[in-house]
């Protein structure tokens, strides 16, 4: 593998990522693309039907079920659709939506993939693009279509046909990744949720799980802040690893 990214989880531009053990979990789904990189060994993903793919690097698309299987030590990176490393990666996905073996990904550098995370996607309708940025903030959706001179019914049109899913999902990213860089800072789970524009820990909690299969709590632990010394994670029920969702 090329340089590699910091050890723990971390939030990039247009990407965030995560370093450790996976203990395996359930099945889940996340609006990114999930790249998969064992660097000793191989990692291994199944498929809701219980298919299994293993490889050095593997490849989620955007909304595809699967789960996490136990393996040691892997790196995996959650790209943001809209971006030209999605292009990249798109590009690999073949004409169906599953897991893939991507073995000459295996040596992407972290310079590389900051710079490709940051770009816009060339393959994109602009509109789209545009919308995608607005959602940083609480704009309600049908002034996002109009400020990008679209209707409401043709935005979701093109957001199913380009991103894959609709932006709604988009916009909960966006909130988790608010939410991920409060936790890097030291924040409570309870503050990186208000941070993130969640209802409540509870909420993050559950959208922290069903999008990248984590939880507050365990993105602490990989962090090395014990749980117990910040306020709010130890109250975590969900106490499961990086690969539940």
């Amino acid at each position: 593998m090329g340089r590699e990214l910091g050890p723990g989880f971390g939030v990039g531009e247009g990407y965030a990522w995560y370093r450790g053990v996976s203990p395996g979990g359930s099945v889940h789904r996340h609006a990114a693309f999930q790249l998969v990189l064992a660097p000793r060994g191989e990692a291994a993903l199944a498929g809701p039907d219980g298919g299994v793919v293993r490889g050095a690097a593997l490849l989620v698309p955007p909304m595809t079920a699967h789960r996490m299987l136990s393996a040691g030590d892997l790196l995996t990176i959650f790209v943001e659709p809209h971006s030209a490393l999605a292009d990249r990666l798109r590009g690999r996905c073949g004409s169906g939506s599953g897991i893939v073996a991507v073995p000459e990904l295996y040596r992407l550098d972290e310079a590389e993939l900051g710079r490709a995370a940051a770009l816009p996607s060339s393959g994109m309708d602009p509109r789209l693009v545009a919308a995608a940025a607005l959602l940083e903030g609480p704009v309600p959706m049908d002034l996002v279509a109009a400020r990008v001179g679209l209707s409401p019914q043709r935005l979701r049109a093109l957001a199913r046909q380009q991103l894959g899913m609709p932006l709604a999902r988009r916009r909960i990213w966006l909130k988790l990744r608010r939410s991920a860089e409060a936790l890097g800072e030291g924040r409570s789970p309870a503050e990186a949720a208000a941070a993130g524009g969640f209802a409540d820990q509870a909420h993050l909690t559950r959208r922290m799980r069903e999008m990248i299969g984590m939880t507050p709590a365990a993105v602490l632990r990989v962090m090395h802040v014990p749980a117990a010394s910040v306020p709010g994670a130890a109250g975590d029920v969900h106490r499961n690893g990086p690969g539940d969702g």
